[in-house]
């Protein structure tokens, strides 16, 4: 016969305090898991080999291996084919060129409808359907909306740059509509099928770690100058977030709600209709707010090969070193992606929160009529539509000149004497050419030579040993696949001199977006104070970053960095953000009863909770400092990004494409490790 003993005081302290930690310890160890013994030991001593090899071997990539001379030898034979026979080949004939008859038709007939217009009816249009889709009636938001869009039209015509506005705007109805259109599409092959989005994955990767300049270049050959070329660009540019948003939102789809339509008798047609792509709307319409960022920011990029309008006025100004008269039509870029982001997320609540919302049958365009506002919005929008379309075109169709101001002399002038001052001005501390010397001296240098002086095969062993301590052995292949590839280009040491500003660039973005993140999760009045900074900020022309960074540093690698690190900021803030927010409130609730403070909360049960996040955050970050670093070969970021922006100005398919390979090869080694650390199992432990 067993007894039972009870515990003793003592005991059952230790038995709590054991409970309590339990969580905690369950919740680091994922973290932890990369640090494991059997782990840290392998890293130990790929790092050795790696100092010993770097001392005593030679670490040069194989001249047998390098095989960039056949490699640029045919890249060149497909340039000059390629012009040969532009005119002459079936392929263009009867493919391509339709697709640049259709791209170029399309982008006239909407600019000559916006020119038929006139100033007047387009700016009552918009605002009409700003107002409308925004919830109608007297609603403080949708007047708020409606005014925003009123004061944009305003400001292109005030600041003289109507016509450029419009051309943009043209560009950017097409580019979206196809960019939504295909992303849906590829959304739902990948949302519905797991051999189609295994498929897609590294399609999507490389559509949006390709730099694009390296994809432009082949574009201009195949399409030649003008808005064909920069259509596409456009589309390939902004169509992967739509897609992947769609995936995640059929993939994410409740599987309760999806049981009960089948129990219903519902086939696979019209659970997608019915169920799947209703539960998935809040992250299409998230999807189309970042395929309309992206294209927006592909404006000034596509400028280069002929796109016109806003970009345009902001490419002339910094060839000119013109500093105010690039801000200006930059700025009207900024206001049409806060436009069309207010509108859009607006649009998408309306949806969310109108009674028919929860409607699951029934005539879809009552539906839709009821959810946007009902018929008296409906009647309210058409009768605004009307006078703007009817008596728009009336007056004069381009903005008056006499209502316009110029401020790019004054602005200029401004700038320059702030920029001056604080160059080589300030007290103590110097100014920033000081800390942009120290920052090359100290850091760039260092890093860079470091990667350098490593032994190729040691770098490719540290790449699959950090891929099998994150649990991914495919991400250790990828990653040791793309890292040979670049020494088979010729482009190993460019591409170890791009990986080390990547590095840099992508820990300074992370340090400072983490840290804003955090305080913007736990603080909603911070996040509001710095919503419309990261509007700002991530609809922002590529170009006109590089504008107030070389008059703060001066031309170089800092430049570069400082450029790329500011451009990926705002999409690490936002995620580490909705990753730390959307922490399950029971973890949280049970966590605060356990008497834990604030900063417990967050080291033991958010940020653990939120790693996926915060992965994803690094993968987000490393794709568009990436995206940064060719621009930045146009102020002395020098390796990979010169390689590219030099084919691209001088028409040299096998300098440019080559350099842009390498760059893509090297972004989707970042991405492999990235995903597998949020991801993995693996870590010494079960």
């Amino acid at each position: 016969m067993s007894t039972t003993t009870l515990p003793q005081p003592s005991e059952e302290k230790e038995k709590e305090k054991a409970t309590a930690a339990a969580p905690a310890t369950t919740e680091v160890s994922g973290a932890r898991a990369l640090l494991a013994r059997p782990a840290l030991a392998a890293f130990g001593l790929v790092l050795v080999a790696l100092i010993v090899g770097a001392l005593a071997l030679d670490g040069n990539w194989p001249g047998a291996l390098n095989w960039s001379s056949g490699i640029k030898d045919g890249l060149d034979w497909l340039s000059n084919w390629l012009t040969d026979n532009r005119a002459t080949s079936p392929l263009f004939l009867y493919f391509l060129l339709h697709i640049s008859n259709w791209s170029e038709g399309g982008v006239d007939y909407v600019f000559t409808f916006l020119n038929n217009l006139g100033w007047l009816g387009v700016t009552a249009l918009a605002t009409a359907v700003s107002w409308y889709v925004s919830g109608a009636g007297l609603k403080v938001r949708s007047l708020r909306i409606a005014l925003l869009t009123l004061c944009t039209f305003g400001v292109f015509g005030v600041l003289g740059v109507w016509e450029y506005a419009m051309s943009t705007l043209a560009l950017m109805v097409v580019a979206v509509a196809v960019s939504a259109v295909i992303g849906v599409l590829l959304g739902l092959i990948a949302g519905l099928s797991e051999t189609g989005n295994r498929i897609l994955r590294p399609v999507f990767d490389t559509m949006q770690v390709m730099p694009a300049f390296a994809y432009l270049l082949p574009l201009v050959l195949i399409f030649g100058i003008g808005s064909p070329a920069a259509l596409v660009s456009t589309v390939i540019y902004a169509a992967p977030p739509m897609a992947r948003l769609t995936a995640l939102g059929l993939r994410g789809a409740d599987p309760a709600a999806l049981e009960a339509s089948r129990s219903l008798g519902s086939d696979p047609w019209q659970r997608l209709w019915t169920a799947r792509l209703p539960l998935a709307r809040k992250e299409m319409l998230l999807g189309l707010n970042q395929t309309i960022m992206m294209a927006l920011s592909m404006v000034v990029m596509a400028s280069v090969i002929g796109a016109g309008g806003l970009g345009d006025k902001v490419y002339q100004a910094l060839s000119k070193d013109n500093v105010g008269l690039a801000l200006i039509p930059g700025s009207c870029i900024v206001l049409i992606a806060i436009w069309l982001d207010r509108v859009t997320a607006a649009a998408g609540d309306q949806l969310d929160t109108s009674p028919g919302s929860t409607r699951t049958g029934g005539d879809a365009g009552a539906i839709a009529l009821e959810k946007l506002g009902g018929w008296l919005a409906w009647g309210v929008f058409v009768v605004f539509a009307a006078v703007g379309t009817l008596f728009g075109p009336i007056g004069e169709r381009s903005w008056p000149i006499d209502w316009t101001v110029s401020i790019s002399s004054p602005l200029t002038k401004g700038i320059e004497s702030f920029t001056k001052s604080i160059s080589d001005g300030i007290p103590v501390i110097g100014g920033t050419d000081v800390w942009a010397s120290h920052f090359t001296s100290w850091i760039l240098n260092p890093m860079r030579d470091a990667m350098q002086a490593s032994p190729w095969w040691g770098v490719l062993l540290l790449v699959a040993v950090l891929a099998w301590m994150a649990g991914s052995w495919r991400a250790g292949l990828t990653g040791v696949l793309s890292l040979a590839v670049l020494g088979v280009l010729g482009l190993w040491d460019k591409s170890m001199d791009t990986l080390s500003q990547v590095i840099v660039s992508v820990l300074c973005t992370l340090v400072v977006g983490v840290v804003i993140g955090i305080l913007a999760a736990r603080s909603r009045w911070v996040m509001r104070l710095i919503r419309p900074i990261l509007d700002v900020m991530q609809t922002m022309p590529q170009f006109v970053y590089l504008v107030p960074v070389v008059a703060l540093v001066g031309v170089g690698r800092p430049a570069a960095i400082l450029a790329a690190a500011v451009y990926a900021l705002p999409a690490v803030i936002r995620i580490t953000t909705q990753g730390l927010r959307t922490v399950d409130p029971a973890a949280m609730e049970a966590s605060r009863s356990l008497g834990s403070t604030g900063w417990q909360q967050l080291r033991q049960v958010q940020l653990p909770l939120a790693r996926p996040s915060l992965m994803l955050a690094c993968n987000q970050g490393v794709v568009l400092v990436l995206a940064m670093v060719v621009i930045g070969g146009l102020v002395g970021g020098g390796a990979l990004g010169y390689d590219v922006v030099y084919g691209l100005q001088k028409s040299d398919l096998g300098v440019g494409l080559s350099a842009g390979i390498a760059i893509v090869c090297l972004g989707l080694m970042l991405d492999r490790l990235t995903q597998s650390a949020g991801t993995g199992k693996r870590g010494g432990t079960k």
